[in-house]
Parts: structure tokens; C-alpha cells; sequence
């Protein structure tokens, strides 16, 4: 049994940014709302719902490409 521990090295790098980088927009999406309940400024609230749908739809399509994967698409 030959192991290519490069592309397992590579593959264990990719799987620790991607994990990161979705963990850290849902909590940037979480921060925001929580943000706009205690904002009495519209222009703030706004700006902060804007941020929370877009960090949110940023983690749900990165959930939906990774089934993509997995389904063999």
C-alpha cells in the first residue's frame, strides 16, 4: 500500500481554510444579526441584515457544493 502524502497533505490544508472560512461567515452572519436588533438606526439595521443574508447565502452554497461533490455531480 503506497501512500501520496502530498495530495493528503493538500486535501487536509483545503478541508481546514474551507472550514474556516465557513465557520467565520456564519459567525459574521450571527454578529450582524444580532447587530440589527440593537440598532435603532435604519440605515445600520439595513446594512447589517444586508451582511447577515449575504454571509448566510455564502455558507448555504458552500453546504450545497460540497453535496454537489459528494453526490458525484
Amino acid at each position: 500500500m503506497n501512500i501520496n502524502w502530498a495530495a493528503l497533505g493538500s486535501t487536509f490544508g483545503a478541508s481546514v481554510v474551507i472550514t474556516v472560512a465557513v465557520v467565520g461567515a456564519f459567525c459574521v452572519g450571527v454578529s450582524a444579526l444580532a447587530r440589527r436588533s440593537r440598532v435603532s438606526d435604519g440605515g445600520a439595521g439595513t446594512l447589517a441584515l444586508s451582511t447577515a443574508v449575504l454571509s448566510f447565502a455564502l455558507c448555504a452554497s458552500a453546504v450545497g457544493y460540497g453535496l454537489y461533490l459528494i453526490s458525484g455531480g
